[in-house]
């Protein structure tokens, strides 16, 4: 992979006519994101690590490390081979903790621009955020289509087993993921029951389930026409069986034990289709689960934070109203 731009990388492009291709420059000078970091930010380095497996993960004999291209930058984390937790925590903590999860395909982790650009945005409203370094299911690991959500569900239980050292609610513990860290969010939410790992520890005896979650522009299906190829390809393998694809669309895995959800999502991503969100927001709705979802007019994928001035930079805002209120 060169230049390692994700909304280069994760698009699935197309050609343009010419005479739309001068409305789209206009559309994306208006929407033209800062210059993509490449070097992880100073609040990454000195956020407290916190390990997710008291020894090796689940699967790790067959761990096999990925080359890296030659324009591999930090922001985007590969050969995963031991999870963790970065905490970022608030001055004045509310109870409320945010597990998150960063996308980048199954591929790599963005934890820069969906990540720790989140935590600056969140603290200052009292919530205690835990990013989570997932482990990539294409890096040989067994089990391949659990291993995400294996971490997902044991940095749950972490978290939980920790809550009175970091001043926070364990029954206030919510996900937030973008993109395919979305797509983990999402399963995470509809089958934090499904037992994923042998128990290693008393963290394990208590409940993955989250409080709340919140899905950003993400992949939910791994069903043709609407999941994200690469994503799917990572996670299940080239061909996977429709029964695999059928176990790791969330959206058919809504119950009455499925949480709250918010969704944001662009209606121009070029990635994602905004089908993922519109129809995992029918199922919950015909689930009777509570959901609420944002739909943007433009804002493309990984807009991350948002872009200034425009309604994608409201979605953070709009998030933590709707959280307090489920309190």
């Amino acid at each position: 992979m060169t230049g390692f731009d994700r909304r280069t990388f994760i698009a699935l492009g197309g050609a343009l006519l010419a005479t739309e291709a001068s409305a789209q420059e206009h559309s994306a000078a208006k929407l033209a994101p800062p210059t993509p970091r490449r070097e992880l930010p100073p609040s990454w380095r000195q956020a407290q690590r916190l390990p997710l497996w008291p020894g090796e993960p689940p699967g790790a004999a067959s761990f096999a490390p990925q080359p890296l291209g030659p324009d591999a930058a930090p922001v985007f984390l590969q050969n995963v081979s031991r999870p963790d937790l970065h905490v970022f925590r608030p001055a004045h903590p509310n109870g409320h903790a945010l597990l998150v999860m960063p996308g980048g395909a199954y591929r790599l982790v963005s934890v820069a621009n969906e990540g720790a650009e989140v935590a600056a945005r969140m603290n200052p409203h009292g919530v205690t955020l835990f990013v989570l370094t997932y482990r990539l299911p294409g890096e040989g690991w067994q089990n391949q289509a659990d291993v995400p959500l294996q971490d997902a569900q044991r940095a749950m239980r972490v978290i939980r087993s920790q809550a009175k050292h970091f001043d926070i609610d364990a029954d206030k513990v919510s996900i937030l993921g973008f993109s395919a860290g979305g797509h983990l969010a999402a399963t995470l939410a509809t089958q934090h029951a499904e037992r994923t790992y042998r128990g290693v520890d008393a963290a394990d005896e208590l409940s993955a389930r989250p409080f709340a979650a919140g899905l950003v522009y993400p992949v939910v299906t791994m069903e043709s026409p609407w999941t994200h190829e690469v994503s799917r390809t990572m996670l299940l393998g080239k061909t996977p069986s429709a029964a695999e694809i059928s176990r790791r669309s969330a959206e058919r895995h809504i119950d009455a034990a499925t949480p709250p959800v918010f969704a944001v999502h662009a209606m121009d991503d070029p990635a994602v289709p905004v089908e993922n969100t519109l129809n995992f927001v029918t199922a919950m709705r015909a689930a009777k689960r509570p959901v609420e979802a944002h739909l943007l007019q433009e804002g493309g994928h990984a807009f991350g934070v948002g872009y200034p001035n425009t309604p994608s930079a409201l979605w953070i805002d709009l998030f933590l109203r709707w959280l307090n209120r489920l309190a």
